[in-house]
């Protein structure tokens, strides 16, 4: 007679988790500008991914859907861009996120416009809502997605310049890199963080302005 065997309770399994957290200005002042580059790209992969409906929690608007075996939390901070970080780290505290299932997209005055830059970690380079972002977390291994509005010409005010909407002339490609930047996003899930580096690193082609 075989002793009694207790087969382990099935274990349901945890869905990885993606937190995509667009930088912005909150208001429709700032809702066309440059500086609101990573609201635009929340806006686009909301799209992407069929979701229609946010809900505020404190200081930020949050979305979440399942995509493939991954739960992607679509976040807006409804803070000033300087104050982003304290969005994230209320967003972090409620929902149990590590400073590794965030993904920080936000507009990056040194690259031209239509390219994008993935990276897994690095200082915040200049720009205050990532240092926000970086201070809050307590570190500097926090991915982030960097999107082109060149200011090279040097010609104005730098606030003056990511606080302006593109021009008309520029429309195309502006949109052009925010479709780019949403599909990074999804590759990242889809293909893994180094994959789309590859991919979505190099400088767009003619075709995918």
């Amino acid at each position: 007679m075989s002793p009694d065997v207790t087969e382990p309770a099935p274990q349901e399994s945890v869905p990885r988790r993606l937190c995509v957290v667009g930088l912005g200005n909150p208001g429709p002042r700032y809702a066309a500008t440059r500086h609101n580059i990573g609201f635009l790209v929340i806006d686009r992969l909301a799209d992407m991914l069929h979701v229609r409906e946010s809900s505020f929690h404190v200081n930020h608007h949050l979305a979440d859907v399942v995509y493939h075996d991954w739960k992607v939390y679509l976040c807006k901070p409804w803070t000033y861009m300087n104050l982003s970080g304290e969005a994230v780290a209320v967003l972090m505290d409620r929902q149990g996120l590590r400073p590794g299932e965030l993904l920080v997209v936000y507009d990056e005055v040194q690259l031209p416009l239509g390219h994008i830059r993935l990276r897994r970690r690095g200082s915040d380079g200049g720009h205050n809502g990532l240092a926000s972002v970086l201070a809050h977390t307590g570190t500097t291994d926090v991915p982030r997605l960097r999107c082109g509005v060149d200011f090279s010409s040097g010609s104005a005010d730098l606030v003056d310049y990511v606080l302006s909407p593109f021009p008309e002339e520029e429309i195309s490609h502006a949109d052009a890199m925010i479709d780019r930047a949403a599909k990074a996003v999804l590759a990242v899930i889809d293909d893994g963080f180094d994959k789309a580096m590859n991919t979505y690193n190099t400088p767009p082609t003619k075709l995918q302005e």
